[in-house]
């Protein structure tokens, strides 16, 4: 119910409005009532109604003095005035101060009605819009923890686009992330994450995935200042602030201890946890989390359940052959274009620098051998090569790798895998044209009713899309879009010449989402539009 206070000097007008008017049919209730805007004002402030009903003219307080106290205290109060003078001042005056309305007396109940009703909706309006900002703000406190994550993960990926809006941020999500302040980044890295996911069900992965945050973060609280989140699959980022102490390292590399011995002991999970460099800006943490990622990554080769910085295999320089990502990008490129001179060349621009370090050159080249075979592999799962003799393979080359004691030798099995991975794309890439179009003939006519893109035929006959479509256009003098359309037109007569399917069933069964457009379409190969053919074959 709404409440209502009435204020008027006039008795019988107070008792007339209070008793001769259906107020609880509006779902209003009277609650108090005052003969001047001073005793008025008293009872507002003591009852708080929703609506204020006032006589403009009182010989203390008037109207229009008392709805201007009103809307100091009460803003979101409604006022309506009532007056048995047709004042255009006082009009005025009452529209002023944003009086729902104005009604001469003798009060009609009509006139009355239509703007106690208006009144009632536009509280009701009101009443709606805050238990959506109440429900909205809860929503908002519920979803907070993801908001914080996001905004992180956003701080070690962009940094900070927007420096002057950051402040607002980090307050509004409660974090304490001061722009100048020592940082450390670390990354932990689940060791055969997929295999400990994959014995867990989805309940379970949540509840290991918030356990290791809950144990990371715990001991990040134990030593220092700083946030833990789940950046992807099997990977947590820790953001970690210290002071100015001369034992930062140390104290960094004890929290890391604690955090994989931690995860070991409660979870039975291994973890290799690589630390970025030492940074002195928040702006800077994209820097130190892309160094912690490096050093997290090392454990290919280095082996699993490791801590390891960044720092130190920069400042150890015959420890570790710093293997540039984009040396193997070039590789690949060669590998994918079977292209066996460049190949050569790109393998010596590896392989000799490493043969020069007579210490731990060797090491070195065996794990460089690894990671080459590795790259080979993913780029063999992408072109759809990579078949159980080629995994058999791979398995016997990592062995053979391991057991070779010269640096030639690596050279020589890595160059040789290469090779063969060269011809065998050729083959695939050469096969004669004839072949080609038969293959794209096939595949159309198994997969019409998808939604079939020019890429992905492309990808399954191992050519580019653009040497693809030329070749089919010269073999056949037609475009592969032709050919699919005529494969799709003669499959939906099939199927129209059968009473039972719906036009827009056939519409969709040969891979169209529009029936309006297959409906032209059909009509411009046929001559006629789905429902004449239909009408003709029947």
């Amino acid at each position: 119910m709404f409440r209502l206070v009435i204020v008027d000097d006039e008795p019988t007008v107070r008792h007339g409005l209070m008793s001769y008017f259906e107020w609880e049919k509006y779902g209003i209730e009277v609650v108090g009532e005052a003969d001047d805007g001073d005793v008025g004002l008293e009872v507002i402030e003591s009852l708080k109604p929703d609506i204020v009903l006032t006589d403009v003219r009182m010989p203390q307080m008037d109207g229009i003095r008392l709805s201007h106290a009103i809307k100091a205290r009460f803003p979101t109060m409604k006022i309506v005035f009532v007056s048995g003078h047709d004042d255009a001042d006082y009009l005025k005056s009452a529209l002023k101060v944003n009086a729902v309305d104005y009604i001469f007396k003798p009060v009609d109940r009509l006139e009355l009605a239509a703007v106690v009703e208006r009144v009632v909706n536009e509280l009701k309006e009101a009443e709606q819009e805050r238990t959506y900002i109440v429900d909205m703000q809860a929503k908002l406190t519920q979803s907070m923890p993801l908001l914080r994550e996001k905004f992180l993960m956003s701080l070690i990926r962009d940094g900070i686009p927007h420096p002057g809006r950051i402040k607002d941020r980090l307050d509004f999500l409660g974090l304490v992330l001061p722009s100048e302040a020592v940082y450390w980044t670390i990354v932990v890295k689940i060791d055969d994450s997929d295999q400990v996911v994959a014995t867990r069900s989805e309940r379970d992965q949540q509840l290991l995935a918030y356990s290791i945050l809950n144990i990371i973060q715990e001991i990040i609280g134990k030593y220092m200042q700083g946030y833990v989140f789940e950046n992807r699959n099997g990977e947590y980022v820790g953001i970690l602030r210290m002071g100015e102490e001369d034992t930062q390292e140390e104290m960094l590399l004890g929290v890391a201890e604690d955090i994989r011995d931690s995860l070991l002991k409660w979870l039975k999970i291994s973890v290799t946890i690589g630390v970025g460099e030492r940074i002195s800006e928040l702006a800077a943490l994209p820097q130190s989390y892309n160094r912690a990622q490096e050093a997290a990554d090392h454990r290919w080769y280095l082996g699993k359940n490791r801590i390891i910085s960044i720092d130190h295999l920069e400042h150890d320089n015959e420890s570790v052959y710093r293997f540039d990502a984009a040396q193997g990008e070039r590789i690949m490129s060669v590998v994918k274009s079977s292209d066996k001179t460049a190949l050569h060349a790109e393998l010596d621009d590896v392989f000799i620098p490493l043969a020069q370090n007579r210490r731990l050159g060797f090491s070195n080249g065996r794990n460089v051998s690894l990671q080459l075979i590795l790259l080979t592999s993913r780029l063999l799962q992408e072109l759809n090569m990579l078949g159980p003799d080629m995994e058999k393979k791979e398995r016997d080359l990592w062995e053979r790798i391991f057991k070779q004691e010269r640096m030639a030798d690596l050279r020589q099995i890595v160059e040789e895998h290469l090779l063969q991975v060269c011809e065998s794309i050729e083959e695939k890439r050469k096969g004669k044209p004839k072949n080609v179009i038969e293959r794209i003939h096939a595949l159309i006519e198994q997969r019409y009713a998808e939604n079939l893109q020019i890429g992905d035929i492309a990808k399954e006959v191992y050519l580019s899309s653009t040497y693809m479509c030329l070749l089919f256009k010269q073999e056949t003098g037609e475009t592969i879009n032709e050919f699919l359309t005529k494969v799709r037109i003669e499959k939906a007569k099939e199927l129209l010449s059968d009473p039972r399917n719906k036009f827009y069933e056939v519409c969709f069964m040969v891979g169209y989402s529009d029936p309006s457009y297959f409906s032209k379409l059909f009509k411009k190969y046929v001559g006629l539009t789905p429902s004449a053919y239909r009408d003709q074959m029947i």
